[in-house]
């Protein structure tokens, strides 16, 4: 690993705000972002990252890389949470099992803006279509974890609800407002776009560290509760991202050259999802455990992601 590249990543103002918000929960600071502000703050993100993506599309032709690339992404998030139940239905419920697999084959979008903002200090672009790619590797994870959940748990609360969840999964806001915000971009007219650049572009750094910031104070909070769960799901939380992104960085190169794109198959592949997931497991599963999956996701994998996984998934890229 390029050790120059994995201090300049920890040392981002954007990282270091959220190492901020750890430290305030740590010594219990009365310091808060509103909530309304910062389920603005997600949504402006998600916007940003959705419009700027829908303008690279537009200004790039459709081609048969785009096409393996939407194929590719659906094909990672379908079979990740298969591989993840079956390990982790030795050790955890049914439901459990189900809703972590469904987390880890899942994709964060707080991570995928992260990414993003890795990228552009590196100087590296990515096509605007991986907007899309991310997007629709949100839902199947959901839909393979609660199938799962249906065969190995007869008994279990969701059967039937299968329809709903689905359903859900692709109306759920993250995903609206960014395949919305995508779609937008694709159409627009960009002399007409170009009046909106200054709000996409030139204070998206501003809003992601204040983002971060409140993200450090709730994965600060969350890790408390996770700690019953011992020293197991911290390891998986761990070694999954890295196992996951390490492989879809190097086996990416059948899809795609370009390392931009590679690195971000490789971060949504490490990713796991904190917001789409248990809103869906709220419906489906009703048993399984929110403060196992959450935190797993939000006090272990995000964390890793951001500072260690970034630079490791990227070397891996440049090697190969």
């Amino acid at each position: 690993m390029d050790f120059q590249i994995l201090i300049s990543n920890l040392t981002n103002p954007t990282l270091l705000f959220f190492v901020l918000g750890i430290f305030a929960a740590i010594v219990k600071s009365d310091l808060e972002i509103p909530a309304s502000s910062s389920k603005f703050i997600s949504l402006y993100l998600l916007f940003a990252i959705g419009f700027k993506g829908g303008q690279e599309l537009s200004h790039s032709q459709f081609s048969a890389e785009i096409l393996y690339s939407l194929l590719f992404g659906l094909v990672i998030a379908s079979l990740i949470p298969f591989y993840v139940f079956f390990i982790l239905k030795r050790k955890l419920t049914i439901s459990d099992a189900g809703a972590v697999a469904a987390t880890y084959g899942s994709v964060s979008a707080v991570t995928f803006v992260a990414a993003v903002s890795f990228l552009e200090a590196q100087k590296i672009a990515f096509g605007g279509h991986m907007v899309a790619v991310m997007a629709l590797m949100e839902s199947p994870a959901i839909i393979v974890g609660v199938i799962l959940m249906m065969i190995y748990d007869k008994e279990s609360e969701n059967q039937g609800k299968l329809k709903d969840v689905i359903q859900h999964s692709f109306t759920n806001g993250s995903v609206l407002m960014i395949l919305g915000s995508l779609i937008i971009g694709l159409i627009a007219d960009s002399k007409q776009a170009e009046g909106i650049k200054p709000f996409t572009n030139d204070i998206f750094k501003g809003f992601l560290a204040i983002f971060l910031l409140e993200m450090g104070m709730v994965t600060a909070r969350r890790f408390a509760a996770f700690r019953k769960y011992g020293l197991f799901v911290t390891i998986f939380a761990l070694l999954i991202p890295l196992l996951n992104g390490g492989f879809i960085a190097f086996a990416s190169k059948i899809v795609t050259a370009d390392e931009g794109n590679r690195f971000i198959f490789a971060i949504l592949a490490a990713s796991a999802s904190y917001i789409a997931v248990p809103a869906a497991m709220r419906l489906a599963a009703p048993k399984s455990d929110p403060g196992l999956y959450i935190p797993m996701a939000l006090g272990v994998t995000f964390p890793f992601n951001i500072t260690i996984g970034m630079p490791i998934y990227y070397a891996i890229v440049r090697g190969t």
